[in-house]
């Protein structure tokens, strides 16, 4: 794989000025020329998108390595057949093929009891029959092929990649033959244990970026009163769910990613609802609820440390704890500076991870697959441009490799800091 020809951290940044006071003003440029004509998404970057737009419009996209693989990929999403809960084989407890089900990737038969129930816990090690119930794999395969097909036409203008993008909503979450019910009453299931369990609804966290892909797709032709109508009717009712059910409670009350995950999730949903009110109330309790509660001082999360892939679960909440950051923005919750009286917070967090993921200490704690530190990638390119840290922005360079900064991620990273 070819190595990044980016910015390191071992050159001085005054190097660099120009190019970055350069990047910056570009940024700023697109995002004044374009105001207005892109709608408010959520989690994307909006400069993001207007660069690519502008680029399309000036023909200069071909130059874009990122910009040709998502239209590469938005190619190969056009001929994919739309997926649906109906097509698994297994029928869920309900009796109803609509229902969401899936099975808990970390459970295994038991070796010493009759039938090998009940399922063991085996932390990180994925169970191959996870993947024979399809439903995981199946939204996932939605969720990629709607985001992929909105970022063509949001940035295109071509209605083909909306018409096929709600082709796949309308089969999901619209058509009496092929929906999902709202609820994930059956997500991962423990054989001999339980039918489903608060845990699978994070089998859903990827919503937050389909929202932002409805949200582009509602500036199409294709997208009808009814199809909008259909759509939030069915998202409020999963809200609900989310919020009254028995597992969305349970799911809400966890320390860890879970909870953090939870609250992304929610926060996505209402405010695509219009529900501000809502969203406010969460992540104003983000700062006492989960980062007092799942940071250390020192800024480890000893919850994910304990984990067998102690860093991939500790990239994993600390990204969804910055996600709740720039939701908090929206709303004007400030979680970018909560700190406890102790010390607790995301910068903390994040300076607690860095040593490690510049190989600078070598990570002590369980890791059963191998070290990555290009996981933290995204964490650090969103602080460089929240605190205004270039020493966030050379160690962002410092871990990065090509196949991190594919055309997706790009879609979602801030503009790049001004010294």
């Amino acid at each position: 794989m070819k190595k990044s020809s980016f910015i390191r951290k071992d050159v001085p940044v005054a190097k660099y000025r120009h190019l970055i006071l350069i990047l910056g003003a570009a940024s700023l440029f697109i995002r004044c020329a374009f105001q207005g004509q892109l709608p408010d998404v959520l989690l994307m970057n909006r400069a993001a998108l207007e660069e690519a737009r502008n680029a399309v419009r000036s023909g200069q996209h071909n130059s874009s390595p990122y910009v040709k693989e998502l239209f590469r990929n938005a190619e190969k999403a056009l001929t994919a057949d739309p997926v649906s809960v109906m097509m698994k084989e297994q029928t869920p407890p309900s009796g109803d093929k609509h229902d969401y089900m899936s099975l808990a990737p970390y459970w295994w038969p038991d070796p010493s009891k009759p039938g090998g129930l009940p399922y063991i816990r085996r932390d990180g090690e994925r169970n191959p029959e996870y993947k024979t119930y399809g439903d995981h794999e199946r939204i996932g395969a939605m969720i990629n092929h709607v985001e992929v097909l909105a970022l063509a036409f949001g940035v295109s203008g071509k209605e083909q990649y909306a018409n096929r993008g709600i082709l796949q909503l309308k089969v999901w979450f619209l058509d009496p033959a092929t929906k999902m019910n709202p609820n994930l009453n059956y997500g991962q299931a423990i054989k001999g244990v339980n039918q489903g369990r608060g845990i699978g609804i994070i089998e859903t966290y990827g919503f937050r970026y389909l929202v932002d892909a409805m949200i582009l797709l509602q500036q199409s032709k294709a997208w009808t009163p009814e199809i909008d109508h259909g759509i939030k009717a069915w998202f409020e009712e999963y809200l609900r769910w989310l919020q009254e059910s028995p597992n969305g409670k349970d799911e809400a009350g966890w320390k860890n990613n879970h909870g953090s995950a939870y609250d992304v999730q929610v926060s996505c949903i209402a405010l695509f609802l219009g529900k501000k009110d809502l969203a406010k109330q969460i992540l104003s309790q983000v700062g006492t609820k989960r980062i007092a509660l799942q940071i250390e001082p020192d800024g480890s999360q000893p919850l994910e440390l304990e984990r067998t892939k102690s860093w991939g679960y500790s990239i994993m909440n600390l990204d969804a704890l910055l996600e709740l950051a720039r939701l908090g923005d929206r709303v004007g919750v400030d979680l970018w500076n909560f700190q406890t009286s102790d010390g607790r917070s995301l910068r903390k967090a994040i300076s607690f991870l860095l040593p490690y993921a510049l190989r600078n200490k070598k990570w002590p704690w369980t890791q059963i697959v191998p070290f990555q530190p290009d996981g933290m990638y995204f964490a650090l390119r969103i602080a460089a441009n929240k605190y205004g840290d270039m020493s966030y922005l050379f160690a962002a360079q410092t871990v990065v490799n090509d196949e991190v900064r594919g055309s997706r991620l790009m879609f979602y990273l801030p503009p790049l800091p001004v010294e």
